[in-house]
């Protein structure tokens, strides 16, 4: 194996696009590993610690760097630049793009919105410049610092806009997904979200119980914390109270600070539409299927049948799967591509009374010392800092979740192993397929696999093919992350 770099000078390319390029290449004969970033302090800093030497590389730089055999890594530098030229994770052709918001105003004038995905250190001049041009932002950059978001809101705020993110991964705007979005109908249900993939799994509960999204807007994980105040929130919650499409307004979220918890409570108390408040990891707050039942029932509908839950079925499954278990089997592990569903695990484990160490821990559950070793009942947000910096998000690329899985398999001590798959537009085309290879290489006796599809029959992946290649596989398939973080819990109890 070897490691080599490739640097195109002055060249920038979108941090998604990047993504998909790298997952593309890691994924051919020979290759171990990939990463296309710009050449930023931060991510040199990273690709050093990889073992790559990039000192020739600025800010402004496009660097590939590249893991595996050596005829291979050759190959793809000597085509480098086709990479980079293909206009999307099909291999079609690319059409030259803005490189500024004054270029892309040109070419498209009636734009509303502007999608910013640049490093975090220049991204807060691309949404103010944005915002003066007269555009809504859709900021899916991280790495924003808190000071910088607070300022663009207030911006926003008095330009009677709005800023969705930093670290935004969803929308849904005049029927268009943006993001890491599912083909869902429109209808009547509006969602103000803090959590992309959270929105995501409510969006496709409610599609798949006939229903249908009038608009789903995105804040950014920070928003309701009290350092930011709710701006975007409230900013949402104020535009679907003033659409005639929207009937219901969902507020979904991690736990708010408490001056912009109270503010939330007020707010929606003077809201002029029914509206559900789902703040995951807060005290007694609901699951993503709690948000999504009372929001059908809100817009007229009924429950369907596939969020209904009978406890009593659900504690006997989990004591059947439990009762062929191999001494020394004590453990459940979850490996998750979506953050939110990682936090909602943990919060229906802690109603439980069960302790789980994370890499992004809920309120009193423990958090990991080191992210690469599981503990006891641990559960991993694989789309954490920790381990996309500079490589893919595991929706996009599976190879850091499938290599995880594999270890989590073979330990003796594991009984149960959770995951999550997410379909749509930005995710990849096969995700389920990712990881079959390590969970076929599970032991007939080894783990029970659990999972969660998130996602439509509209989608390009397909929610019914997924859902099968997993049940043919022998994995335990539920109808929501939530219903199988509950199995998982009641298995827990067992061990």
């Amino acid at each position: 194996m070897v490691r080599k770099t490739v640097v195109r000078k002055n060249r920038y390319l979108d941090s998604v696009f990047l993504m998909l390029v790298a997952r593309r290449i890691a994924a051919l004969p020979g290759m171990r590993d990939a990463s296309a970033l710009l050449g930023t302090p931060a991510n040199r800093e990273l690709l050093a610690a990889m073992g790559y030497g990039v000192e020739d590389a600025g800010p402004n730089d496009l660097v590939l760097a590249l893991e595996g055999e050596e005829a291979a890594v050759d190959a793809v530098i000597g085509d480098a630049d086709a990479y980079f030229a293909r206009g999307s994770a099909n291999g079609e052709a690319s059409v030259a793009a803005p490189r500024s918001i004054a270029e892309a105003l040109i070419a498209r004038p009636d734009a509303s919105v502007a999608l910013i995905s640049v490093p975090g250190e220049y991204a807060t001049r691309e949404a103010r410049a944005a915002l003066r041009a007269g555009l809504h932002v859709f900021l899916f950059s991280s790495n924003v610092a808190v000071e910088d978001e607070l300022s663009l809101k207030t911006e926003a705020r008095q330009r009677g806009l709005l800023v969705m993110g930093p670290d935004c991964g969803t929308a849904y705007l005049a029927g268009a997904g943006l993001g890491f979005a599912n083909a869902v109908r429109r209808g009547p249900i509006g969602i103000v979200g803090g959590t992309g993939t959270g929105m995501q799994e409510l969006a496709s509960l409610v599609h798949r119980a006939g229903s249908g999204i009038s608009s789903g807007i995105g804040t950014g994980s920070r928003d309701l914390s009290d350092a930011v105040g709710g701006i975007s929130t409230f900013a949402g919650i104020d535009a679907l109270e003033a659409d005639p499409a929207t009937k219901v307004v969902v507020v979904l979220s991690k736990p708010p600070g408490d001056a912009a918890a109270a503010a939330l409570a007020q707010r929606l108390a003077r809201c002029a539409k029914p509206s559900v408040a789902c703040l995951l990891g807060a005290d007694g707050a609901a699951t993503i299927d709690d948000a999504a039942r009372a929001a059908l029932r809100a817009a007229g509908g009924t429950e369907p049948a596939f969020l209904v839950v009978d406890d009593r079925s659900l504690r006997e499954m989990a004591a059947h799967a439990m009762e062929s278990r191999r001494p020394g089997q004590r453990y459940v592990r979850g490996l998750f591509a979506g953050g939110t569903l990682c936090y909602q695990a943990q919060a229906i484990f802690r109603r439980a009374g069960l302790a789980v160490h994370s890499n992004a821990p809920l309120r009193g559950m423990h958090e990991l010392a080191d992210p690469a070793r599981s503990l006891e009942h641990s559960f991993l947000d694989m789309g954490a800092e920790s381990f996309v910096r500079g490589r893919p998000h595991p929706m996009i690329d599976a190879s850091q979740r499938r290599a995880r899985l594999a270890r989590e398999g073979a330990d003796p001590s594991v009984a149960v192993i959770l995951l999550d798959f997410i379909l749509g537009s930005a995710a990849s085309p096969d995700p389920v397929g990712d990881l079959l290879p390590a969970i076929r290489g599970i032991r007939d006796d080894g783990p029970c696999i659990v999972a969660s599809v998130c996602g439509t029959e509209r989608d390009r992946q397909s929610l019914e093919r997924q859902t099968r290649a997993l049940q043919e596989a022998g994995v335990k398939v539920f109808p929501s992350s939530a219903q199988a973080a509950r199995f998982c819990a009641e298995a827990a109890r067992r061990l």
